[in-house]
């Protein structure tokens, strides 16, 4: 077979090039570079965990943290500490509650002028320039609050209210609400329009039309990420609470200043008793959810 027959050959035979596999190839590519830069680069440190000095610190702080190396009673043997820290527990839980009432609140009120097909009035509603610019300024707002990190806003937030789990619940409300009325807007442009069409045609106005058009499709979906912003809050409330936010963070950095390191373990098993009960509630409200969703439809 000649060159050029081939050539030919081999082009028949391969596969187009789409923007999902050519996404795949560069993921492909950046993995082996990242890779390469962990295992051959001088700077990196993947070679210090696999160093005996490295075991030896991570089995010694284990140590401590279970309070072998001390005489002192741990302070997970004291009741009094359980006290303490189960009051600490409780803030925190309010913060994460507060936190996603706030999100969900701004979300709820902002996520349908933040759909594109609300605003140009692609679901059968009447476009017009304030809708548009509403939307404009929705979706800034969208990018703005979740472009900044939770740690951030609490950094800003705390030099004009006073440390506690107020401002914690501030920045973490301010940094979701973002995020929760990015997803439900796109949950929104994302609607089958048959059933708002339907309702325009049958002479409704912009509010019924969304009222009973769009907002029944989009409310479940609406709950579900709500809920699951607050499994994230519920575990970040440990790093607000490191800039005075109050809560087991704030708790978790001054033990750890002060080297009370049962104390760090007992405030860690307090932690992992929040996030798995709050799991465990999530989950089930969102089956309410969804059992909820076709009712409503």
């Amino acid at each position: 077979m000649r060159p050029e027959e081939m050539f030919r050959a081999f082009r028949a035979g391969r596969r187009p090039m789409t923007f999902a596999r050519g996404s795949f190839y560069g993921f492909l590519l950046l993995a082996f570079l990242c890779w390469g830069y962990l295992l051959l680069g001088t700077e990196s440190g993947v070679l210090d965990i696999l160093s005996e000095r490295a075991w030896s610190s991570a089995a010694e702080f284990l140590r401590q943290l279970a309070g072998l190396d001390s005489d002192a009673r741990p302070a997970y043997l004291q009741a009094g500490q359980w006290e303490d820290k189960a009051k600490l527990a409780y803030s925190t839980m309010a913060m994460s509650v507060l936190a996603i009432t706030f999100a969900g609140a701004g979300a709820l009120l902002t996520f349908l002028p933040g759909a594109r097909n609300v605003s140009n009035g692609g679901l059968g509603g009447a476009p017009s320039r304030s809708w548009v610019a509403l939307y404009y300024l929705v979706r800034l707002s969208f990018t703005l609050t979740r472009a900044v990190p939770e740690l951030v806003w609490a950094m800003v937030i705390v030099f004009f209210l006073s440390p506690g789990i107020l401002p914690g619940a501030v920045a973490l409300g301010v940094h979701n609400y973002g995020v929760v009325g990015k997803l439900c807007s796109e949950v929104v442009e994302n609607l089958d329009p048959g059933p708002a069409r339907a309702l325009r045609s049958a002479g409704a106005s912009n509010f019924q039309l969304l009222a009973y058009g769009v907002l029944p499709q989009a409310l479940p979906q609406f709950l579900t990420y709500l809920l699951y912003r607050w499994e994230v809050v519920i575990r970040t409330t440990v790093v607000v609470g490191f800039v005075s936010a109050g809560g087991l963070g704030r708790e978790f950095r001054l033990s750890l200043s002060f080297f009370h390191y049962t104390e760090v373990a007992l405030i860690i098993f307090w932690y992992l008793i929040l996030v798995v009960g709050v799991d465990l509630l999530s989950v089930w409200l969102r089956r309410l959810a969804r059992n909820f969703g076709p009712v409503v439809r």
